[in-house]
This record gives structure tokens, C-alpha cells and sequence, in this order.
């Protein structure tokens, strides 16, 4: 599925997650339209932070779409800035373009030791550093 929007440049992203290269779309958008991605294709009826679409052809890792007001709303509530947090959740839906999810307790420390080592080589916040 691709996605309609801006092209972001998250190659660093890709390349720090050990992701096969290859072209990713990322679509910065409102909550109403990752709300409606995540209804057609996860029939959740409400919007989430970030989705991954995987890609659907050689050279095409996948899509990224990161709803703005939740991703605003998360970043004040844990006290984080705007764009340390959209980084981390670029990182985040590119593990899971490269293969990785967090469903059962052991794949999601995996994929948070993942994503704090994306963010210190992009010399970012670790985003798990005072979760309890």
C-alpha cells in the first residue's frame, strides 16, 4: 500500500534499525486520517500514533504514517519534545518495515533496546529512559 504525502528523508533511521535499503515513504498527517488507515486496516476505529505499511516490491521497504495530534499530545504528556518524539516513532515503524514486532513481552524489550540504540546514533533522547 502506498501512501500519498511528504517524502521524508529516513534513511539514518533505516540504516541504524539494520533495515534492508530501499525507498520508505513517511507521511506526516491529522489524527482523522490515520484514524481512517486504522480503521481500514486494522479495524481499530481510532487514531494511533504511528502505523507501518510494508512495502510491495523490490527496492520498496514500506510507509510510515504518524498522526500529528497524537503524536503532539504523547510528547507533552511525557514531557518530551515534538520532534524527539516523532524520530522515535520513525525508528519505531521502521523495525517494524525491517521485521520486528512487540506483541508478546519478549519481542517489545527487544524492540525498545532497538529503538534506544537507533536514537543515541542519531544522537536523540532515549525515549525509554524513566518509563517504568
Amino acid at each position: 500500500m502506498a501512501l500519498d504525502g511528504g517524502t521524508r528523508d529516513a534513511a539514518p533511521c533505516g540504516a541504524a534499525a539494520g533495515a534492508p535499503f530501499g525507498a520508505m515513504t513517511v507521511l506526516l498527517t491529522d489524527d482523522r486520517a490515520v484514524k481512517r488507515l486504522n480503521s481500514q486496516h486494522r479495524g481499530k476505529v481510532k487514531p494511533t500514533n504511528v502505523l507501518s505499511f510494508p512495502g510491495e516490491g523490490f527496492g520498496h521497504l514500506g510507509d510510515i504514517a504518524l498522526a500529528l495530534g497524537v503524536v503532539r499530545r504523547e510528547a507533552r504528556g511525557a514531557r518530551r519534545r515534538v520532534g524527539a518524539h516523532l524520530a522515535h516513532l520513525v525508528a519505531h515503524g521502521t523495525l517494524h518495515l525491517g521485521g520486528h514486532d512487540h506483541i508478546q513481552a519478549g519481542e517489545a524489550r527487544r524492540m525498545e533496546r532497538a529503538e534506544a540504540r537507533i536514537m543515541r546514533r542519531l544522537n536523540m533522547p532515549n525515549p525509554w529512559r524513566g518509563v517504568t
